[in-house]
């Protein structure tokens, strides 16, 4: 079976592009049979109000109905603009194959203003595990 190029690779909008003012949860979103094992994710800002924070965590679901009890990755909190990325490494969970995210906002500072308000994505692509860790292809 030959490796799929990088443009042959599926790409997973796990959260589409959106502006959201509280809490809330992504669709379920079906990674197909036989997916790849290691998956990078990327959550991109593009717009925040200042002294906001976004937490976001992605989780596994075998049916896409029962998730797990925690989740598979949480990205530390984000207060700027920009795109931040991190592994995902399904060798240790192989009956995920629906992931879901989830995102909290807050605001740090208190203010007179409405809740916060954040424009995001999040997708997921899969690569190899060579890319994720360089110093192993040697």
């Amino acid at each position: 079976m030959r490796a799929l190029a990088p443009a042959e690779r599926p790409f997973f909008h796990l959260v589409p592009a959106c502006i959201e003012r509280a809490d809330g949860t992504g669709p379920a979103v079906d990674l197909g049979r036989d997916h790849a094992q290691l998956l990078r994710l990327s959550i991109s800002i593009d717009f925040v109000t200042e002294s906001e924070k976004l937490a976001v965590s992605v989780w596994g679901s075998a049916d896409g109905k029962n998730w797990e009890d925690e989740p598979l990755v949480a990205l530390p909190p984000k207060y700027y603009c920009g795109e931040y990325s991190t592994f995902l490494d399904l060798t240790e969970h192989p009956e995920v194959r629906y992931l879901r995210v989830t995102w909290n906002m807050a605001r740090c500072l208190k203010s007179d203003r409405a809740a916060p308000q954040f424009g995001f994505r999040v997708t997921a692509e899969p690569c190899d595990h060579d890319y994720a860790n360089p110093a192993a292809a040697r």
